[in-house]
């Protein structure tokens, strides 16, 4: 499993020695019927990437080979000096690529052993804003849609989002249903992306007018009596004060850079059942969750919300959702919230810990977290994750990392390593038991295909071997998969992600289940929604159900949003003349620490932007781009699929977070990734000779 699709693969090691021999798709598991992608295969056959297999300490300022005791010791110390400050004087990193049980067991450690606010994971850095969307909207976390509605949609509306390469088997599916008869594909993009070449239309809107145009399409389904009148009256709040403040719809197509053919493309395309994506163009803002707000809105008044159609947020790391359930990074095991003492005290009792040790808020974020090293941070435990490659504003990151006291625990050999005290070696997919929950919420058996290599342990002994030190009374034993999954669906039972009703056992039987799942016979369906049968897991798309909805809101009803959002916090001035955007490549991963080479990152410009530079630029012309935190060299290619005044860079090189900005969504801490100001300089023998400005 690579990404939140939630793909099944069949790996076989080799005969002799140690490595996998065959990957490929498994045509048993219910979400990819056999289907696997170039990414999922190759990188975890062969992925390239330094690996780690023992465990280093600092010395002399110089990360030198060591024994696990050794290691062990020197960061169990350090992190028990840190905590004799107080909890929050160490702060835990998490990620979306550990199984649901490790997540657990650090979120355990990390609130229930340290008691530290400062604890988030990167899933932060992807998903928040779709997070905190969900909840203003419905009450909980998690898309209503499954992937059983994809063939039943007849439009499939992606927004700031690029399945074709983040998530190539669901994108088969999304083409497939869109090529029959009556169905439609539209994409709305700045960028004419590889999921933009293929639609039936595509809305090339300028970068960061999202929330104007989503506004402007509400607007015009109001304008023109496309408002589903009886679902908004019978299943939702808050749609006339929204009405009343809806923007006139040409001036917000104006700010949104798009023409007023194009809003009533989309408002029209709402009036079939449509599935709306969306994915990091949108979260990643500091208007992330009110344009994602927006979205749902324009679901909700236009009624779909029901089987084949609705909001669906585009995961990316492979156990996103599993960090949202179990981890209790932004809410305790099953989504209980941290606001709520009673949930709080059931957590305490759980775990056997005084409920004082327990916060009773979040925290700040990673932005924040790292943002606090030096006053109430003194040491870090990072855990699968590159933040020093993944967080915005890189070059500020390493330097607060570097005055702590870090201890690292990955597979990779990463820029977060090279900043670390301690390194702990530590087992990657293929060498780990555990399950992982995808993005449509369907839990799965992860089985090490091989043994743990010589020199390494998994996360969940590496965080055992820690809890024995720091907190020995965490664990009643040693940690195990099955166990530990067994007192985390327990702690779910009842709540709106309820586990409960899985176990390894069923897990062994049907591959995979969805939740909620509050009873062995039980998988979950499309959420909010009853038919006249009454169970959510029955339901079809079939036009004509008698369908009734319940959320989990005080009223019972779903909400619209109110809208705002901070302004831009960066634009382009005579300094900073582009707009900087960053995206995924085809098969690569993540940070990149398992999938890129050693050339420089490409920036991708248009042909006007690049004619701004040289009027022959060639091919393999590098250049320097930079912003008001750094610069760094690229290679420079003229790409039509550019808007005009758009640097385009890959996510995946350490070096493009140098340039991003740290700002945040004010409610969801997920920094502003997305646009920042940035200037472009072609390089010729070693110097800059040209500034690039916006083409005409």
């Amino acid at each position: 499993m690579r990404c939140a699709v939630g793909c099944g693969h069949l790996q076989r090691a080799v005969e002799q020695g140690y490595g996998l021999d065959m990957v490929r798709g498994d045509a048993s598991h219910p979400v990819n019927n056999g289907l696997a992608c170039q990414r999922g295969v190759s990188e975890t056959a062969d992925p390239d990437g330094e690996w780690l297999s023992r465990p280093l300490v600092r010395r002399d300022g110089e990360l030198v080979p060591t024994t696990w005791d050794t290691a062990l010791e020197r960061a169990g110390t350090g992190l028990e000096t840190a905590l004799e400050d107080g909890p929050d004087s160490v702060a835990v990193l998490g990620s979306g690529q550990q199984t649901n049980e490790a997540a657990y067991a650090l979120g355990k450690l990390a609130r229930g052993g340290f008691g530290t606010r400062y604890y988030d994971a990167n899933t932060t850095l992807c998903m928040a804003s779709a997070v905190t969307a969900y909840y203003d909207a419905f009450g909980s976390d998690a898309p209503p849609p499954t992937y059983d509605d994809i063939p039943a949609a007849d439009t499939h509306l992606v927004w700031g989002a690029n399945p074709a390469v983040a998530h190539p088997v669901m994108f088969r599916w999304i083409t497939q249903s869109a090529a029959a008869e009556g169905s439609e594909l539209i994409v709305v993009d700045p960028v004419e992306s590889e999921t933009a070449d293929v639609a039936d239309h595509h809305v090339p809107l300028a970068p960061g007018g999202d929330l104007a145009l989503a506004r402007a399409v509400l607007a015009r389904v109001v304008e023109t009596d496309r408002v589903d009148e009886q679902f908004v009256a019978e299943a939702t709040d808050g749609f006339e004060e929204l009405r009343g403040d809806l923007p006139d719809v040409s001036a917000a197509a104006e700010r949104a850079g798009v023409s007023l053919a194009d809003v009533d493309r989309l408002a029209a395309a709402l009036e079939d059942s449509t599935l709306l994506y969306w994915g990091m163009g949108i979260n990643q803002s500091v208007d992330g969750t009110a344009t994602a707000g927006a979205l749902i809105d324009c679901c909700l008044a236009t009624g779909n919300l029901r089987p084949g159609s609705g909001p669906f947020s585009l995961t990316g790391q492979a156990n996103s959702m599993g960090t949202r359930v179990c981890s209790s990074k932004g809410t305790w095991p099953g989504h209980r919230p941290f606001t709520d003492p009673d949930h709080r005290r059931d957590v305490a009792d759980a775990w056997d810990v005084p409920v004082s040790r327990l916060p009773d808020d979040p925290g700040p974020g990673p932005v924040g977290i790292v943002d606090a090293i030096g006053s109430d941070v003194s040491a870090v435990y990072a855990v699968a994750t590159n933040p020093v490659a993944g967080m915005p504003d890189a070059n500020h990151v390493r330097e607060q990392l570097a005055d702590s006291f870090l201890v690292v625990q990955d597979a990779f050999h990463s820029e977060t390593v090279e900043c670390a005290d301690v390194v702990f070696p530590a087992a990657t997919w293929g060498e780990s038991e555990g399950t992982t929950t995808n993005m449509e919420r369907t839990v799965s058996r992860v089985r090490a295909a091989t043994e743990t290599p010589s020199g390494v342990k998994t996360d969940l002994e590496l965080i055992g071997l820690l809890a024995d030190r720091l907190a020995p009374d965490l664990f009643p034993e040693r940690p195990e998969p099955a166990e530990l999954f067994e007192e985390l669906a327990l702690l779910t039972a009842g709540t709106p992600a309820d586990l409960s009703g899985i176990n390894y056992d069923r897990l062994e039987a049907e591959t995979a289940v969805r939740w909620p799942a509050p009873e062995p016979n039980v998988s979950g369906g499309y959420r909010y929604v009853e038919d006249s049968g009454g169970e959510d897991d029955s339901i079809s798309a079939a036009d004509g159900a008698d369908l009734s909805w319940s959320f989990p809101t005080p009223s019972g009803r779903a909400r619209f949003s109110n809208g705002e959002a901070p302004p831009a916090p960066e634009t382009p001035d005579e300094s900073y003349p582009l707009t900087l955007t960053t995206a995924r490549y085809a098969d690569a991963y993540n940070t990149g620490v398992r999938t890129r080479d050693d050339e420089l990152p490409i920036a991708r410009v248009s042909p006007a932007t690049a004619g701004a530079l040289a009027d022959d630029l060639e091919s393999q012309s590098t250049g320097r781009v930079a912003s008001r935190r750094g610069s760094i060299d690229v290679r420079i290619d003229a790409d039509e699929s550019i808007p005009d005044g758009v640097v385009w860079l890959p996510i995946h090189h350490p070096a493009v977070n140098e340039l991003t900005l740290s700002d945040v969504d004010p409610r969801s801490k997920e920094p502003h990734f997305k646009q920042c100001a940035v200037r472009l300089a072609l390089s010729r023998d070693g110097e800059a000779k040209a500034v690039a400005e916006a083409g005409t």
